[in-house]
């Protein structure tokens, strides 16, 4: 396939994907097997996203505005952040009922992931960590961009094998 067939194919897919999702009562919830996430630029990078500062993130998501921005188009480049421990707190809607209940959680964070996001970031969160946290997944941002991964380091290793290079921030 032309790389120009492959945009065509993988743009569709993502507006049919975008589609499919948003008719879910909460996307977030999707599961996806490391396997199955695959390798469709020829940059490819996975921001390894395990921390809970907030100036740290927001340097991630700078990072991730920046890397798009060299391209023409965002097809040409294929993000994703996985995040587990502390880095899924950047993906929940409040953070009642977590280890970071007492910290001021900043809105306009999960705004700018969105933003982004329109470029074609996928996030994957760490399902081990809702579990050892005892975290609510309705608390996670319905948005078509995050799925939940079995194992967030699993989910790294799993994408630098498949030639996405390793980033990350701080």
């Amino acid at each position: 396939m032309t790389n120009f067939d492959r945009r065509a194919v993988v743009g569709g897919l993502t507006v049919a994907s975008f589609a499919t999702v948003a008719t879910s009562a909460n996307a977030a919830s999707a599961m996806v097997k490391p396997a199955d996430i695959k390798k469709e630029a020829d940059v490819a990078c996975v921001y390894h996203c395990d921390f809970g500062e907030t100036p740290r993130f927001a340097q991630v998501i700078n990072n991730i505005s920046n890397h798009y921005s060299v391209y023409g188009n965002p097809l040409e480049v294929q993000l994703a952040i996985v995040a587990h421990s502390a880095g899924v707190r950047y993906f929940l809607t409040d953070w009642a009922a977590s280890p970071w209940k007492d910290d001021v959680l900043d809105p306009s964070i999960f705004e700018r992931v969105e933003n982004v996001a329109k470029n074609g970031l996928k996030v994957y969160l760490c399902d081990i960590t809702f579990q050892r946290l005892k975290l609510d997944r309705g608390k996670i941002h319905d948005a078509g961009f995050i799925s939940f991964v079995p194992s967030g380091v699993a989910t790294v290793a799993a994408l630098q094998s498949k030639g996405f290079v390793y980033m990350k921030i701080g």
